[in-house]
């Protein structure tokens, strides 16, 4: 195949990606609204199920029927709804495949802030799927393919970009070790985060029910999500997991790179800053549970405080940083000499 067959490939791709995201998200959504119990059949329940219709069974039955057949379907969109999420993950590597394939020569498809969004989003879905049984995270799948079809969109919309040769400055074997470990953090920190909001979410929702004096369980989507609990210990140890690897691409192989590059390990960049500055808020929130006892709501909140500086030094440098050298997403002609060594 030649470069432009390559890279028309990956474009079909990222748009039959997208469909497919799409397709899965309204199984999903599905799948929510039919988790939400009928109020006559909560009424029903609530009474006992006592009473009579046409002689032919109780209401009970009735309402024991109806819950089966609602959880018969369910489960057929769970499943269904991860099957298309798989199926849209498979075909958003080809897209990545594409764009490196179309490249002369052949590289790595992290060449800009396109190909790196790609990949960013390739592997939230990724880890979603991989940790999918390990976690029980079914409960999270709209969410994560909500996230995914709405970067994947901002992407092709407005950081589309040719294919084109690396800078001689990203033409390094730390782009791979440095880039993989960056965004496999970033993938990990970002399900952390989804489990962190998703605490906030439900704890708030527990406690209104119990300030109207209503029944915390009533049926619906967000009884689907984990208890308290299971959602604090979740966020823990995705964090816990991705700490030590954001750790090796921010302080251990970025600093080599740049070494390599710019013969200094640390420049004071705007992009480099806001990396450590991730780093030390996501160091505060795992000393802070383990040492200090921290937990539920105070860890939530500082757990979503290290997201945010995440996706600001992902996008907000790239966008609104005039003397980063990492700012490759700006319209700009970069001398070689200038360009970034480091894509995340």
């Amino acid at each position: 195949m030649s470069n432009t067959a390559w890279e028309n490939l990956s474009n079909q791709a990222v748009a039959a990606a997208g469909v497919v995201y799409f397709l899965a998200l309204l199984v999903h959504l599905a799948e929510w609204a039919a988790m939400r119990q009928p109020a006559a059949d909560r009424s029903l329940v609530a009474a006992g199920g006592l009473e009579k219709r046409d002689g032919a069974g109780t209401a009970g039955d009735d309402v024991t029927d109806t819950t089966a057949g609602r959880g018969e379907r369910i489960a057929f969109l769970t499943r269904l709804g991860f099957l298309l999420t798989a199926l849209a993950c498979a075909i958003h590597f080809v897209s990545l495949l594409g764009r490196g394939m179309a490249a002369d020569p052949n590289r790595v498809p992290w060449g800009n802030m396109y190909e790196f969004t790609l990949s960013g989003t390739f592997v939230v879905a990724l880890l979603y799927l991989v940790l999918y049984k390990k976690f029980a995270l079914a409960w999270m799948g709209p969410i994560v393919v909500a996230f995914v079809l709405t970067v994947l969109m901002v992407a092709v919309i407005w950081l589309h970009d040719e294919v084109a040769p690396l800078a001689e400055s990203l033409n390094s074997p730390w782009l791979v070790i440095h880039v993989v470990s960056a965004v496999i953090a970033t993938g990990a920190f970002t399900l952390g985060g989804i489990a962190s909001i998703m605490f906030l979410v439900k704890s708030r929702r527990l406690r209104l029910d119990a300030e109207r004096g209503e029944d915390a369980a009533a049926a619906g989507w967000l009884d689907r999500v984990p208890s308290l609990d299971r959602l604090d210990k979740l966020a823990y140890r995705v964090h816990a997991f991705a700490f030590p690897v954001w750790t090796f691409a921010v302080l251990i192989t970025g600093p080599i790179w740049a070494h390599e590059a710019w013969s200094r390990y640390w420049n004071w960049d705007p992009k480099e800053v806001w990396a450590f500055i991730t780093w030390v808020v996501y160091a505060g929130y795992l000393h802070a549970r383990a040492t200090a006892g921290w937990k539920g709501r105070k860890a939530a909140m500082l757990a979503l405080v290290g997201l945010g500086t995440l996706w600001f030094n992902f996008i907000g440098i790239n966008y609104f940083s005039s003397t980063s050298q990492h700012a490759y997403a700006v319209e700009r002609v970069v001398d070689v000499a200038e360009a970034p060594p480091l894509t995340g």
